[in-house]
């Protein structure tokens, strides 16, 4: 992907567009503000370790749970206190989703990122909302989207002022409880001038798979981000966790934290050939 982006800054250490690789990670939703401290910190010395850029990813509130009776997070002000304290304890930028126009901008006092739900990217006042913010705003393209529409997303941000803009492909509804990915909208999405992130993780769900819950396929995480690294996607977005399998949201698509390392290093090899590679293309046609 040659297309030029506007490169986004989030933090003084942590840039998204300018060539390198940057990770936006974590728990699904948070948990308890122990547990939110001690695997950021985990995770920002495997990516520190890489030179991989790294932005912490939790959710105060998962308000599209498949059912009624799952657990959906600490709430709006609990979290964002987690938020806040992971921020100035593990010294990393932080990320959140928002559902509601109102959340926007008490989230905002606190996050780097804000980010727009896959479901939830057509809604104007939520995206106009999080324009007005300081904020760089990750939007999701949606499961029944063509990548193209996205364009009409983006424009709505840009309209409310936003200029640190990062658009997310998480995979196309395929039938009934499975996704696909179409690779052609990584290149199409970045067409737009604004890095071009990769769920990796949710790529892999299976929406509403499960008795109640959403499943999801672990095992294909990898070979999907290898791909987007190859095509040269601008930063990657996975959930992770140390115990996946007791994690109260989307345990079965998340990264175990032990596997992070070893696939990071695999992801920065095919990552390096492709920046390279790109950078031959262009003196060729220069």
């Amino acid at each position: 992907m040659n297309d030029p982006v506007h490169v986004v800054e989030i933090a003084p250490t942590v840039t998204i567009g300018d060539g390198t690789l940057t990770l936006l990670g974590g728990p699904c939703v948070i948990e308890t503000e122990s547990h939110s401290v001690d695997i950021a910190g985990r995770i920002r010395d495997v990516c520190a370790a890489r030179g991989v850029h790294y932005v912490f990813k939790s959710s105060f509130d998962k308000a599209n749970r498949t059912s009624v009776s799952s657990y959906r997070g600490p709430g709006l002000d609990a979290g964002v206190a987690v938020l806040d304290t992971v921020k100035r304890t593990i010294g990393v930028p932080v990320l959140t989703d928002i559902h509601e126009a109102h959340q926007a901008a008490a989230v905002a006092s606190v996050v780097d990122v804000l980010q727009i739900p896959a479901f939830l990217c057509r809604q104007t006042d939520l995206l106009l909302a999080a324009a007005a913010t300081d904020c760089v705003v990750n939007v999701k393209k949606a499961q029944f989207l063509a990548a193209d529409d996205m364009r009409h997303v983006v424009h709505k941000l840009e309209a409310g002022g936003a200029t640190r803009i990062l658009v997310t492909e998480r995979g196309t509804s395929f039938g009934y409880h499975n996704l696909v990915v179409d690779f052609r909208s990584l290149t199409t999405m970045r067409s737009f001038g604004h890095p071009v992130v990769f769920d990796a993780t949710h790529s892999v769900q299976m929406p509403g798979g499960g008795d109640g819950v959403s499943s999801g396929d672990r095992r294909f995480v990898e070979p999907l981000a290898r791909a987007a690294v190859a095509i040269g996607v601008d930063a990657l977005f996975m959930e992770i966790h140390d115990d996946p399998e007791r994690a109260p949201s989307d345990g079965p698509n998340m990264v175990r934290f032990d596997d992070l390392g070893p696939m990071l290093d695999r992801l920065l090899r095919i990552h390096e050939a492709a920046r390279d590679a790109a950078a031959a293309l262009t003196s060729t046609n220069a």
